[in-house]
């Protein structure tokens, strides 16, 4: 788990594409490495990596196919800049929000907007991911977590401030730059719970209907739903 607040800009120093997907290289610029064990997870940019190898500088992981393909690590080239947060502790301050490290979909920066001391960014929404993006809800863009600001029928709008520019990738960003995007996980629950109420509704009421049993029958005879 991860809280989408980035502890350091890294780059990708090799990606090695082989059978089962890739082995990639990360130079981990300002990241401490100091706590770093085998078997650990790095968010690169918001995609939860495992470490498999590592020094005070660097890190290797695999990457499925799987993920090469759901992701912007299909796109990525040796020198790309990337976003790299470790998985959190129990002590740690959760100042962002909850974070999987696993991307639902990729966007692309649709337009870039300068208004005083922020900057707006416009990115597409695919049909997947839209009816998870509300308006001041949370979103996960490249392992940040940023809080939506305008949503229309397929994009959606980010204001981002300075600090979050010099702190990340995203001041790299320009019109067309594809993004990895994670969708608020209390949401992904939450459909999955309504989805199973309305399961579990449609089978009662056809196990009524089959019996003979209604729920206008029920009120009839004197029985109050509660």
């Amino acid at each position: 788990m991860f809280t989408g607040i980035i502890e350091a800009v890294g780059s990708i120093k090799a990606i090695n594409v082989n059978s089962q997907g890739a082995r990639v290289e990360i130079a981990t610029g300002s990241l401490d490495m100091g706590d770093v064990h085998l078997g650990d997870s790095i968010a690169t940019n918001g995609v939860c990596l495992t470490v498999v190898a590592f020094d005070q500088h660097s890190y290797c992981a695999d990457v499925s196919t799987e993920t090469l393909t759901r992701t912007g690590f299909t796109h990525y080239r040796a020198g790309q800049k990337v976003n790299l947060e470790k998985a959190m502790l129990a002590t740690t301050r959760f100042g962002g929000h909850m974070v999987s490290g696993h991307v639902d979909a990729i966007s692309e920066v649709a337009t870039i907007k300068s208004t005083g001391n922020s900057t707006e960014y416009w990115l597409t929404m695919s049909e997947e991911i839209a009816p998870y993006i509300a308006e001041k809800g949370s979103v996960t863009i490249d392992g940040i977590s940023l809080t939506v600001n305008k949503v229309t029928e397929n994009q959606f709008m980010l204001t981002i401030v300075p600090h979050t520019t010099e702190q990340t990738i995203i001041g790299t960003y320009q019109t067309g730059t594809v993004v990895n995007v994670e969708v608020d996980v209390v949401a992904r629950y939450l459909e999955r719970l309504l989805l199973k109420q309305s399961s579990n509704n449609a089978a009662m009421q056809n196990e009524s209907e089959s019996s003979g049993v209604t729920r206008e029958l029920l009120a009839k005879s004197g029985f109050r739903s509660t």
